[in-house]
């Protein structure tokens, strides 16, 4: 079996698992099923629950890094406007069936407590969030310090989203961040 068909899929099983019930409840069995790769490989590719987690999370991080630009990118042509472009991405992705909130929040808050390299990718994704904020901001001559308010309000709708299984706080939030962009570009 080539090495790279069966990481994909290792990938792909575990994180839909951990998508859907948490990374705690999936054990390597469930996931050697839902792949199709014989445990025997997967302890090859993943030594340790712990490095599949972490390879999962890591593909998550460039996966929504890049999603995010692009999606900015393709609908925005000022910095204003890219801003409240997240709040539509993440409209859009609270809107699918398959949404649970965010894989870097639900993770740290199972694990972040007892594994220093989850700790690590969630908050490094979480000042990644904040990094794409602070870029536009800074375009705008915004203050700094909204980027930190723009990523609490992107990271609190994805905290109620996933708990009320609603896309509507996308849209809450990106009323709140006009807000503040107007107020911080006035000032």
């Amino acid at each position: 079996m080539d090495t790279g068909t069966a990481e994909a899929r290792l990938l792909e099983a575990a994180e839909e698992l951990f998508d859907e019930r948490g990374v705690q409840a999936v054990g390597m069995d469930a996931i050697r099923s839902a792949s199709g790769v014989s445990l025997k490989r997967l302890y090859q590719l993943y030594p340790s629950k712990d490095h599949l987690v972490w390879a999962v999370l890591n593909r998550r991080d460039v996966a929504v890094r890049e999603a995010i630009a692009a999606y900015g990118a393709a609908r925005a042509t000022t910095p204003y406007e890219r801003v409240l472009a997240v709040f539509d991405y993440l409209g859009e992705w609270f809107a699918d069936p398959g949404f649970r909130g965010c894989a870097f929040i639900n993770t740290f808050g199972e694990m972040g407590g007892i594994s220093p390299d989850v700790a690590d990718i969630a908050r490094g994704h979480k000042q990644a969030m904040r990094g794409y904020f602070a870029e536009q901001t800074l375009a705008l001559g915004a203050p700094g310090e909204l980027a930190d308010q723009l990523a609490l309000l992107a990271n609190g709708a994805m905290v109620v989203a996933g708990i009320d299984g609603s896309p509507e706080p996308a849209a809450r939030a990106k009323e709140a961040a006009h807000v503040l962009l107007n107020a911080a570009l006035k000032g």
